[in-house]
């Protein structure tokens, strides 16, 4: 068991992450005394639908009990009114809502707590929390999803992942109307993995409509799979691109969809995992942050391209990641056009070598060192 970085509020609070995250597996360790209430047992599920306010009644019979757990709370929304009017009551209950989903929540109102309770997600494993078991080549290829790790096949699991939100969110939920056409929605959108959304070029390939291509993309990020980032826009001195950058939530997810065929140039498919693995802990470290931070990137219309911008109130960091062992001139165009109109941004470049150097201003980072240095109570840098 590996210790996580999650440190928990004193009050309730909702903990979003994708299945296989290690949520409950965190909760039923640092929580041994709650009362649980798990929605994917059948059983809980048909009492607490028929009636949602027989939650207050379970909580009542168990009055030793001040902490209560309710495990995918998306299953079954209208259960935010029962825990609204227990807190306003303040009889000291401490709630714990997990959630694989936000559609529902969403739809429903997370907002419904009125602030009562705190937002915290629980990410993918940083690779400081695997320590010395961290290995760049081996989880760039499996991820790291505690579900996949702690398996004996973790490929296999990997295979078998994105079928499970197939079958029990996508389909048993009603969520699409054709399973088939969002599963290839899936597969195409495996080639966009650390690029541009260009809707035309997707919604072409799937052969569905822009609009239902758009409601496929919230879907898929309201599933907690995959997020986007924007561009970096403040005080701009130059003509950017506007199109969003769209990641899998986890390299490993995104590798287990992506279709390999002869023609395939091996070293793209690296790159863009490569460069989502990273994307992946810097998300988990702006998610983590008290204090509002923000993930972007930035692109002109002349191809100049810094692939993040992590920026906060002590924060402000420029991160290129190359998939190679040397770094080229070229390599640094995109950081250098980028400090030379924020000259108070801190330069990184992030690559397959093993030596920490300055070329110029801009900081070479072995990747793997980077990676193990971002732990959540920490700064970046």
């Amino acid at each position: 068991m590996y210790k996580r970085f999650f440190t928990p509020p004193k009050g309730s609070y909702f903990l979003f992450g994708p299945r296989g995250t290690g949520k409950s597996t965190w909760l039923k360790m640092h929580c041994p005394q709650a009362l649980w209430i798990d929605l994917l047992d059948p059983e809980t599920f048909r009492f607490l639908s028929t009636g949602p306010e027989r939650l207050q009644g379970m909580i009542e019979s168990n009055p030793s009990c001040l902490q209560i757990v309710i495990d995918e709370i998306q299953k079954i929304p209208e259960l935010l009114d029962v825990v609204h009017s227990l807190i306003e009551a303040k009889k000291n209950y401490q709630f714990i809502l997990t959630g694989s989903s936000a559609r529902k929540l969403k739809k429903y109102g997370v907002n419904l707590l009125g602030g009562r309770a705190l937002l915290r997600h629980m990410p993918p494993f940083f690779a400081a929390e695997l320590g010395n078991n961290f290995q760049l080549e081996k989880n760039l290829k499996v991820g790291m999803l505690p579900i996949v790790l702690d398996a004996v096949d973790p490929e296999e699991v990997l295979r078998a992942y994105v079928g499970i939100y197939l079958k029990e969110e996508v389909q048993a939920e009603g969520i699409v109307r054709n399973v088939g056409n969002f599963a290839r929605f899936l597969e195409t959108m495996s080639f966009s993995h650390g690029s541009i959304i260009n809707t035309s070029n997707i919604s072409r390939e799937c052969q569905i409509a822009r609009k239902t291509l758009d409601s496929y993309l919230q879907i898929l990020e309201d599933l907690l799979l995959s997020f986007h980032l924007s561009i970096f826009r403040r005080k701009s001195k130059r003509d950017l691109v506007s199109q969003e950058k769209f990641y899998f939530f986890d390299v490993g997810v995104y590798l287990s969809m992506r279709p390999k065929n002869l023609y395939d140039i091996p070293s793209e498919i690296e790159g863009a995992a490569l460069e989502g693995l990273v994307a992946q802990h810097l998300k988990g470290w702006v998610d983590a942050q008290k204090e509002k931070h923000q993930l972007h990137y930035w692109r002109t219309r002349s191809k100049l391209e810094v692939d993040f911008i992590v920026s906060g109130p002590k924060t402000f960091l420029a991160i290129e990641v190359k998939n190679g062992k040397a770094v080229h001139p070229k390599d640094l165009h995109g950081l250098q056009a980028f400090i030379d109109d924020y000259p108070e941004a801190t330069p990184l470049l992030l690559y397959r070598g093993k030596q920490t150097y300055k070329e110029g201003k801009v900081s070479c980072i072995p990747i793997e060192t980077f990676l193990k240095m971002i732990h959540p109570e920490n700064p970046l840098l």
